[in-house]
Order: structure tokens, then C-alpha cells, then sequence
């Protein structure tokens, strides 16, 4: 019985093409092995951790440049205190492979991509960070009724197993938030502030927590989540995710023309009758 699995796989693919014929989701080549998800092993290998020269110590945000940092190494937001969370950590960039294993793990429901993904949260974890408890980022639980479960939770429990901590679901989402796309920073703090609640306190307190998300933005809603923990008394919060969104790939084009978009908006609803003003909308 301990080496069917392996005789398995090595099927030849024409009988099991007849059985259980499929592509791989992500490039389309026809798959050779039994899998418990259609992704090919060259697309599962091809992820790879973010790259960067210059980055910030504490959250690990990654800049083109060393400008925006301090001598120690410190972005603008660590050193005045925005961010709720204590540390970053995270794999690689949302973009690529990486974002199509995301997106099948998170929309198409392949759950058991979590054991896969949980092996590069635990990849971009320093070694010698040591953490009590282990915390998944809670959904609305409109949205998780909708989608049927939380991604970051099956994220949570397999990163738990392999650290050796218990993973407990201490923090309940208050509200509904809108969608963070399109808003600023400041809009996306505003947005989630007040959205969390810890509803398991004695599990957290005095203890050093890793919050689990799969995707990183701004880090507005780990911020939030953070400031519930530590208000409940969490010794000290880091945040684990999977991928987040690489700033210096956006267009400075794009980012100057919303802004001067934005402008133009504010200056509209000020000066409602001025012609200047009046816009036409895009769709």
C-alpha cells in the first residue's frame, strides 16, 4: 500500500488522460501526473521570492532607491508610527505565477494549494524570529459566507503545523469594508479603522503574534487588525503574507495623472458652477 502513490504517478499518460484528463490551469500544457490540484510542477517551481536592493528593515517594503530610507535602514511610515504591526515578512511580489496560484487558491476554491503556499510563507520567516501564536486575517463573514472560507486561515493552520504553535482565530471583522482599489493610503487607513475586534483576548495577551494574510497592499488592513491585537494585549505583532503589491512597478504616468484627476474632482466640488471644473466621465 506505501508505494501506490508513487506507481501512480508514474502512470503513463495515456491511460491517464482517459481517467482523468485535464491542463495545467496555469501554462495549458496537458498534465503527465495525478495531482490533487491541475497546476504542472514546472509552474509550481517557478514562483520566486521578491528581489531588492534597497528595502525597509522593518517592513520590508522594497524601493527603487535608498531615499526614502533613514541610516537604520527605516521607511517613513515605520519611523512615525503608521503601521500597526511591528514587522513584515513576505515571499515574493503579486504579480506572475505567483498571482495565478493566488487567484485559483482564493477564487477557484483549490483549497489544497494551501500546504503549497504555506511552504513559502514559511521560506520568508528569518529563522530566528520566534512567534507564541499564530493568527489568520478574519473575513466579513458575508464575504466568507460567499466564498465558502478564509484563504488566510488554511494559509494559518498549515504555517502553524510546520512552525509547531497553535493557530487560534482571535480576531472577528466588525464590519463590512469597502474595496481598498483605487483609494489612497490615507483613505485605506480610514477605510478599515475600526473594522477589527479581538474576541479571544486571553489567547493573544503577553504573547508575540504572526498574522497571517495572503496579500500585502499598503498594509492598511494588517494595520488595523495589528492595533486590535495589541490593544488587546498582544506582546508584539508581525505580519506574514504571501505576496504583496511591488510599488515600483507602477507607472509614475498613471500616478500623476490620478492625482491630477483627484485635484480637479476637489476643486469641482468646491466650485460647482465654474466651466474650469466641469468633467465628463470616462467609461
Amino acid at each position: 500500500m506505501v508505494v501506490l502513490p508513487s506507481l501512480f504517478r508514474k502512470v503513463p499518460y495515456g491511460f491517464f488522460s482517459l481517467v482523468f484528463p485535464d491542463d495545467c490551469r496555469i501554462c495549458k500544457t496537458t498534465l503527465a501526473e495525478f495531482s490533487r490540484v491541475p497546476i504542472c510542477a514546472r509552474c509550481l517551481a517557478s514562483v520566486a521570492p521578491m528581489a531588492a536592493d534597497y528595502f525597509c528593515v522593518s517592513c520590508r517594503t522594497p524601493f527603487q532607491n535608498h531615499f526614502p530610507l533613514d541610516d537604520e535602514g527605516i521607511c517613513r511610515l515605520c519611523r512615525t508610527g503608521t503601521r500597526g504591526f511591528d514587522a513584515a515578512y513576505c515571499f515574493g511580489a503579486y504579480d506572475g505565477n505567483l498571482r495565478e496560484l493566488i487567484h485559483l487558491f482564493k477564487y477557484g476554491r483549490m483549497k489544497p494549494l494551501a500546504n503549497t503556499l504555506a511552504a513559502h510563507l514559511a521560506a520568508a520567516l528569518p529563522r530566528d524570529r520566534r512567534f507564541d501564536v499564530v493568527v489568520p486575517m478574519p473575513l466579513h463573514w458575508r464575504r466568507q459566507w460567499q466564498r465558502g472560507f478564509n484563504q488566510s486561515e488554511l494559509l494559518a493552520r498549515a504555517t502553524a503545523r510546520r512552525c509547531g504553535i497553535p493557530m487560534v482565530n482571535a480576531v472577528r471583522r466588525t464590519r463590512a469594508t469597502a474595496t481598498q482599489a483605487g483609494l489612497s493610503n490615507a483613505m485605506r487607513r480610514e477605510n478599515v479603522a475600526g473594522a477589527f475586534r479581538v474576541k479571544r483576548p486571553r489567547a493573544i495577551e503577553a504573547r508575540r503574534v504572526l498574522l497571517i494574510d495572503d496579500v500585502m497592499t499598503t498594509g492598511a488592513t494588517a494595520s488595523a487588525c495589528a492595533r486590535a491585537l495589541k490593544r488587546a494585549g498582544a506582546k508584539s505583532v508581525a505580519l506574514l503574507a504571501l505576496a504583496r503589491v511591488d510599488r515600483r512597478l507602477f507607472d509614475p504616468a498613471n500616478d500623476v495623472a490620478e492625482t491630477h484627476a483627484k485635484a480637479f474632482s476637489t476643486a469641482a466640488s468646491i466650485f460647482p458652477s465654474a466651466s474650469l471644473f466641469k468633467t465628463t466621465e470616462v467609461s
